[in-house]
């Protein structure tokens, strides 16, 4: 056997084991829930309907445990009126630790204005729940997580649980509470939010979720903003933010962070240096980690994450 022939061998057995050690490091939560071979997925599923328009959502269950499993509902972002149910790459990232991941639509300020993107958050919630034994979920360990619009949404679920005004369509008699909110730069007080300028006839994300200008509709501002509902019976918040969010300023975290630690509330604020308004700093698998130990805390604290 020839020595170019051994060299041929040696070269391809070292390629193997490197590309082996390349799989093996490389974090399973951000390959496998792409491929979403290892969870069974039930799409357009529909949970209410508001104006004849039928309001669906996604679910999808891990392939492993027995269940019933802890629930993370995914609300997208978007200001409010863009985005849809597929935009859910950061809670499927969840998958692997085991939780079943719903990520909803609701209807955009091009169909309604607020508080139609709350009540069909809240509608989804209570059917969640409700159908949580056919489904196979824990419907008192139901956790809720967004970016941008789905942060503010998400955290306004956090602060209303007890709120019942925006509890409208099917099962009233289910509770729209959940049990803790992971908010990534979503908005907090709209009053305070920055203006910037738009082409002619067009709006702010905020006027349209509001249905006018700040000027014209202050008080509204103030009722879509999750920091006037903070109270003792507020969930726990783990806040995510970029130090260099134009869009969002940090400080709208900050001020959530400081109201719902006075009123008592768990609460965990992550400001992620030199990020903006979202990218791949809010994907790192250590900051996956942070979320998903969070969720555990609150949704499944018999078990830890290591």
């Amino acid at each position: 056997m020839g020595k170019g022939y051994l060299f041929t061998l040696l070269y391809f057995a070292l390629c193997l084991t490197s590309f082996s050690q390349v799989q093996e490091n490389r974090a399973p939560l951000v390959s496998r829930p792409f491929l979403l071979e290892n969870s069974r997925v039930l799409k357009n599923i529909e949970y209410a309907q508001a104006e004849g328009i039928k309001l669906l959502l996604d679910l999808y269950l891990p392939d492993k445990g027995s269940g019933p499993f802890p629930l993370i509902v995914w609300i997208h972002g978007g200001g409010w009126r863009t985005g849809s149910k597929e935009n859910c790459r950061p809670a499927l990232l969840l998958l692997p630790y085991g939780y079943a991941i719903a990520s909803i639509n609701y209807r955009l300020t091009g169909i309604a204005s607020f508080p139609a993107q709350l009540e069909d958050c809240k509608a989804a919630i209570r059917f969640l729940r409700a159908q949580a034994k056919n489904r196979n979920l824990e419907p008192e360990r139901i956790g809720v997580w967004g970016s941008s619009a789905g942060g503010h949404l998400s955290a306004l679920l956090g602060t209303t649980g007890e709120i019942r005004e925006f509890d409208r369509g099917g099962y009233p008699e289910f509770s729209s509470r959940v049990q803790a909110v992971c908010d990534y730069y979503g908005p907090t007080y709209l009053p305070e939010m920055p203006g910037r300028r738009f082409q002619p006839g067009e709006s702010s994300p905020v006027s349209a979720l509001i249905g006018g200008s700040l000027e014209n509709f202050q008080e509204k501002a103030i009722k879509a903003s999750p920091l006037i509902y903070v109270s003792s019976q507020s969930a726990p918040f783990f806040i995510v933010h970029g130090d260099r969010d134009t869009t969002v300023p940090v400080a709208q975290s900050e001020k959530l962070a400081r109201a719902l630690e006075k009123a008592g509330v768990r609460v965990q604020l992550q400001i992620i240096k030199d990020a903006g308004h979202g990218g791949p700093q809010f994907t790192r698998p250590e900051l996956i980690r942070q979320v998903a130990s969070f969720f555990d805390q609150h949704l499944r604290p018999e078990s830890s994450i290591k």
